[in-house]
């Protein structure tokens, strides 16, 4: 084993690689850009070196700077975690050429999966079935163009070195194609170095199956189940578990062999994923094509895997004999996923230490026949974003990182893996991944109910985030009852979006007590003495106004010589009176209001209170009438940033006319690419920033009149 390990990565995989190390009694350097100087992997870790600037390419990408570093530290190996470098064919061989020890794959490996057209033709070769598609090396535009129209749409155009959902896009018509082409291929140049893409069809509600694998250096190579990935939005991965719902034994030990196969095909070494897309029965995937996504899934269909093995030599199709359900290879992850944790803790292994053991030249520490499954686990990824706007990532400090009651890099009921702590930013240089919250049960259902709680338990203030999002895509139908495909979350938009499960009078009843408990602690106020209210005969009734999803409401408190309190929210007939009983716990407020019994937790921002109940989480923002008498504020005609990035390109010109919806814009943040349209129609007046320039949230990019 080694006696120290250099961890070319950050965040919450750094600290998980870190864990690992610490237990098995291996030392650690970390490296830190000018952005991660006071991050917590550079705490968690026994050495750390500075690399350079804040942008990957100016510290993390800059592999020469982390050979340099482990030198001159003394390090035997570099674990490069994921994303990165870590699957990077040059930086293995430089590992080599230094001496160091490169953990993960052999560069030959790395070289073989990661352009995804080449490994595709080595699938083929191995008999490993395969998506109908182009993987050639000519990329001239018309040739990938009349490939598309030959497959038929819809069609997929992947960056050939690409990965974690960048450089992809999904084309419904030949029409849209060159458009697509053209963003698909700048964002892969901008996010990989290389711009080949692979133009596939495009397999409709799929489940997005992977099998991990793991090799040794003694030609041993074994798969330890199976994860679903099927989640997904914009083509990356949301909530993944294990094992996945539906599978039968058969079809698990067709799909571990195929990805065994893939594996052996390049000599593999270390953890590894293989990629699948498993097409179900009944009108998902190709058979489907045709129907469009309006009228959705089947109901009542389940996976149906296959239940027969088909006859060898029955060609790349893999179609079952009695069913019809085929799975495809996609691509090979030649790196350890951020979705380990759901093996880990249904196989109760340490992928970490297998990378570790196997690396320092040690044979797998089990064979195939000793591997079993052990309950159900599932994982979310929490991330700084914003889904009801499109998703778009969020920055900003974590006021409050409150997380449930957990383990740390390790098997337990509820697990969380996080490279954050309260306070730290989320800045716009790196993934907006904040943490993993990985729950297991013995059942899918308990795991499931055990995921709802602790979403309900994970409350993060400062910057928009997925949390209730995730909460939303776990509670429906279709993911309780293991109706899953790609699709999912398109499908249940409807329930997904724009929700707002507290309301408006629980939400301002916390508020309130929120307002209350404060004052009390802080002199206990008089509600006799308040400026913003009035008395009569031993009663004084106090008044609130709030802004809550988007209206103003008004609200009073009245309070009884006696002690006792009743709130009255709203006007008119949608009004709300009731008593208001609360008091504060450990756990939060215990609140009573409007028939209705339940625990919040309020945290103050400034005028607004962020209320997390177990319903949901909202926000109320309380005006002071004393100080906002008469304020207002209002803006025309400017179109904003809505996050902090780069200006890619303008669509239009000044003097340009454009329409509601049409596309102004294209902005780079997070290595994603995001349109701005127009908010309504007009004339285009003045460009404010050229191409290449980088904005903060909220700048003017350009000014816009009225038609």
């Amino acid at each position: 084993m080694f006696k120290k390990i250099l961890i070319a990565n950050r965040g919450e995989i750094a600290c998980r690689v870190a864990a690992t190390a610490k237990r098995l009694g291996v030392k650690t350097v970390a490296v830190y850009s000018d952005a991660d100087a006071q991050a917590k992997h550079v705490a968690v870790c026994d050495e750390a070196v500075h690399i350079g600037g804040s942008a990957p390419k100016e510290s993390y990408l800059r592999w020469e700077r982390i050979i340099d570093a482990a030198k001159a530290t003394g390090a035997q190996a570099i674990h490069p975690g994921y994303g990165f470098l870590s699957e990077n064919e040059d930086f293995a061989k430089a590992c080599a050429d230094a001496g160091l020890v490169f953990i993960g794959p052999p560069a030959s490996a790395i070289n073989a999966m990661g352009l995804k057209a080449e490994s595709k033709r080595l699938m083929e070769q191995a008999q490993v079935p395969l998506v109908p598609g182009y993987h050639g090396a000519d990329q001239d535009p018309a040739l990938l163009q009349r490939e598309a129209d030959r497959i038929g749409y819809p069609v997929l155009i992947k960056a050939s070195a690409g990965g974690g959902g960048k450089g992809m896009r999904a084309v419904d018509k030949s029409e849209d194609f060159a458009a697509a082409l053209e963003s698909c291929k700048r964002e892969a140049i901008n996010s990989f170095g290389d711009d080949a893409v692979l133009v596939e069809k495009y397999v409709q509600r799929p489940r997005h199956i992977e099998i991990q694998v793991f090799g040794d250096t003694h030609g041993n190579c074994v798969y330890l189940f199976e994860r679903d990935c099927s989640v997904q939005r914009r083509h990356q991965k949301v909530l993944e578990e294990a094992p996945a719902p539906g599978m039968t034994p058969e079809l698990r030990a067709r799909m571990g062999e195929a990805a065994v196969a893939a594996a052996r095909a390049v000599n593999y070494v270390g953890a590894g994923t293989v990629e699948f897309i498993v097409e179900q029965p009944g009108g998902y995937g190709l058979e489907g094509a045709d129907e469009g996504f309006a009228a959705g899934p089947p109901q009542g269909v389940d996976l149906g895997f296959c239940q027969t093995r088909p006859p060898r030599g029955a060609g790349s199709d893999t179609q079952c004999a009695t069913v019809g359900a085929r799975f495809y290879f996609m691509e090979m992850n030649t790196r350890l996923q951020v979705e380990h944790p759901v093996t880990e803790a249904i196989t109760g292994l340490d992928l970490v230490e297998w990378q570790l053991r196997v690396a320092s030249g040690e044979p797998l520490p089990l064979k195939q026949e000793d591997l079993r499954i052990h309950g159900h686990a599932i994982e979310a990824r929490i991330c700084a974003e914003n889904p009801d706007n499109n998703f778009l990532p969020a920055t900003g400090a974590l006021n409050v990182y409150a997380l449930p009651e957990c383990v740390t890099f390790e098997r337990g009921a509820v697990r969380v893996d996080s490279g954050v702590r309260q306070g730290d930013a989320i800045s716009p240089f790196y993934d907006s991944m904040v943490a993993k919250l990985i729950v297991h049960g013995d059942t899918r259902e308990q795991a499931l109910a055990r995921l709802d709680e602790a979403l309900a338990q994970t409350h993060i203030v400062g910057l928009a985030t997925n949390v209730q999002f995730l909460r939303r895509v776990a509670r429906t139908d279709s993911f309780a009852q293991a109706k899953l495909d790609t699709a999912l979350i398109q499908r249940e938009q409807a329930v997904l979006f724009h929700q707002e499960p507290v309301g408006l009078p629980l939400a301002a009843a916390a508020a309130v007590a929120q307002t209350l408990l404060n004052e009390r602690a802080s002199e206990g106020v008089d509600p006799f003495s308040r400026r913003d209210g009035f008395h009569t005969h031993g009663v004084v009734q106090r008044r609130f106004e709030f802004e809550f999803a988007g209206e103003h409401v008004k609200a009073s408190l009245t309070y009884e010589r006696g002690g006792s309190l009743t709130l009255s929210v709203g006007s008119g007939e949608a009004m709300v009176t009731s008593p208001l009983v609360f008091e504060q716990r450990a756990s939060g407020i215990e609140l009573q209001f409007a028939g209705q019994r339940t625990r919040a937790a309020v945290y103050p921002q400034g005028e607004v209170d962020h209320v997390f109940t177990p319903l949901g989480a909202t926000q109320i923002t309380s005006i002071d009438l004393l100080a906002h008498s008469g304020e207002t504020a209002a803006e025309g005609g400017r179109l904003t940033a809505p996050m902090p990035g780069k200006v890619v390109s303008f669509a239009v010109k000044a003097g340009d006319a454009v329409t509601k919806g049409q596309p102004l814009a294209v902005m780079e943040a997070m290595k994603m690419e995001h349109t701005i349209a127009a908010p309504a129609d007009g004339v285009v007046q003045e460009l404010l920033y050229a191409p290449g320039d980088q904005v903060t949230e909220g700048a003017e990019l350009l000014k816009l009149s009225a038609a």
